[in-house]
């Protein structure tokens, strides 16, 4: 959201960037124009001078030269002496404070005298002892032949720029430099002198053509500072004048709040805005939707969205779809649920069913053992019968119990174990028993070899254990994690090796493999024998009984509104 409105800030930055080139372009020609006004003065002294000059110049050598120049020296402050030169550079006449003057008695080889010389008219150079400045002014004969020099010394302090214009920058300097950029006097020497140097070498061959010049450059210092410079007197002198330059943040100083704040407070007053129209109209619907598809997802499909009805057409029809996926779901669960219970209903009449004929075929072997009378015959009819016995206990457990696809071996064991026992116990010695067992689920898939398994120990025990004297048959069942143990122990006389070698123990090592564990006999440590059966222990549950549970978890309750 905040950069789907940042084309504002992005429109004020853009408007801003152009009010700053704007500001600085004004800035600068406000620069240029001030830098002539501020030696406005020093211009009008120089101009001044040499309109005297060129006035002095056609009058001949006399006798009253040097009283008149030094008249006009003295009733003239800016003016320090005057002298006059021959064509040859001989100093011809001079005002009384010759002695003070800068001038030299003779001009034969200064620059300003070779200049006029080859033809200019007027040429201005600083002293030799650089506190002033010469204004020379060529002097002619009638047909135009040089015939020497009238010249002015002016102290650089007379010249002097002047800073108090309040149109300047605060911190403006202002200088007059001679034709090499060279500073004759300034305000502050600090910021005419560059670093640098050649960074201003060519300003004043521009200023000479009339164009405004404008350059930056650092000062020894290293401050940044924009320079405007222009043309005071002829090609000789030239007036510049420094600002700072404007930092990072001064186009924020310029305008604070047309360039900064307006664009800000406006981006913020929209970001406000579409935050609190998207609250109210959107996310906060969003939310509730949101709410009721994380109560969806833990299985309550009975909850409506009826509250989205005062939500706006898109929200409305989103509120809508869930309601009825949630509706398609619940139908689903309970059609599936039905589904459940009559295979379920299906599954105990089958287990029923097979129970019976098994307890069938188990009464038909006992009446036909009753009927054999050759001993080994009637022992293994006895063996197949309590096999069969077995089976049908695991079918009868799985009916009755709560989740046909599973029975707790506790229980079967109990009645698996007093099964087998109180059938024998009507035809020989008393065997009393003892179980000691864990809860553990298991699928009617490992029940079968577990039951077979414990059918052909506890007949190993009452054949060769219990045989006409009876006894103590302890059955003890330990779940350790992912090993279970289950040994059946009597206290018979010990190991025979009858039980080593028979069938039984066969079968037992088949049925140990089938749970993929191993079966083994050992001594009892109190007489007797211990036959165990070390096995994987198998899974407690399958998808069916959680099924089972979330349909009914969905149906327990009814449809009720968010």
């Amino acid at each position: 959201m905040a950069l789907g409105l940042l084309p504002i800030l992005l429109l004020g930055a853009i408007q801003t960037e152009a009010e700053f080139r704007k500001q600085e372009q004004e800035r600068r020609v406000d620069l240029q124009l001030a830098a002539e006004r501020s030696a406005s003065d020093a211009k009008a002294r120089i101009s001044s001078t040499v309109v005297l000059l060129q006035a002095l110049t056609p009058e001949g050598v006399g006798f009253f030269c040097e009283a008149r120049l030094t008249a006009l020296a003295a009733r003239m402050d800016e003016i320090s002496s005057l002298a006059r030169y021959s064509a040859t550079g001989t100093r011809v006449c001079a005002s009384r404070s010759d002695a003070q003057a800068p001038e030299a008695k003779t001009a034969l080889g200064q620059a300003w005298h070779n200049r006029l010389r080859q033809g200019e008219d007027v040429v201005m150079q600083r002293s030799d002892d650089g506190r002033s400045l010469i204004i020379a002014v060529r002097w002619e004969r009638p047909l135009g032949a040089f015939q020497g020099a009238m010249t002015a010394t002016v102290p650089l302090s007379e010249l002097q720029p002047d800073i108090r214009d309040p149109a300047l920058p605060a911190g403006s300097q202002a200088a007059l430099t001679d034709a090499a950029g060279n500073v004759l006097v300034a305000t502050d020497p600090a910021p005419f002198t560059l670093k640098p140097a050649r960074q201003a070498d060519d300003w004043t061959d521009r200023a000479r053509t009339g164009a405004a010049v404008m350059f930056e450059a650092r000062d020894a210092e290293g401050r940044r500072h924009i320079y405007g410079g222009a043309p005071l007197a002829g090609r000789d002198v030239f007036v510049l004048l420094s600002a700072p330059a404007p930092g990072l943040l001064s186009w924020a100083r310029l305008n604070p709040f047309g360039t900064l704040l307006l664009p800000l407070a406006a981006w913020l007053t929209a970001f406000a805005a579409v935050m609190l129209l998207s609250e109210r109209i959107v996310v906060r619907w969003l939310d509730y939707l949101e709410r009721v598809a994380a109560i969806y997802a833990r299985g309550r499909f009975s909850i409506r969205p009826a509250q989205a009805e005062h939500a706006p057409a898109e929200i409305r029809t989103l509120a809508r779809t869930l309601g009825h996926l949630g509706e398609t779901i619940t139908r689903r669960d309970k059609d599936i649920l039905d589904a459940l219970e009559e295979k379920d209903a299906l599954l105990r009449e089958i287990h029923h069913r097979v129970k019976n004929n098994l307890q069938i075929i188990s009464s038909l072997l006992s009446m036909q053992q009753r009927a054999v009378t050759d001993p080994a015959a009637r022992s293994a009819l006895g063996d197949t019968r309590q096999r069969i016995t077995a089976l049908a206990q695991i079918y009868r457990v799985l009916y009755q119990s709560d989740d046909i696809r599973e029975a707790d071996a506790d229980t079967f064991l109990r009645e698996l174990v007093g099964q087998l026992i109180a059938g024998e116990s009507v035809r020989g010695p008393l065997v009393t028993t003892s179980i000691e067992a864990d809860p553990l689920l298991i699928d009617p898939d490992k029940l079968a070899p577990l039951a077979l398994w414990v059918v052909e120990a506890v007949s190993n025990a009452q054949k060769h254990a219990f045989a006409g004297r009876g006894g103590e048959l302890k059955v003890r069942f330990k779940v350790n994690g992912d090993t279970s143990v289950l040994e059946v122990e009597d206290d018979g006389p010990g190991l025979d090796d009858g039980i080593e070698a028979g069938v039984g123990r066969t079968l037992m090592m088949a049925f140990a493999k089938q749970l993929r564990g191993e079966a083994q006999i050992v001594p009892a440590p109190g007489g007797g024998s211990i036959v165990r059966l070390t096995f994987v222990t198998p899974e407690a549950r399958d998808a069916a009984a959680q099924v089972r549970e979330v349909a009914a978890f969905r149906l327990s309750g009814t449809a009720s509104q968010a």
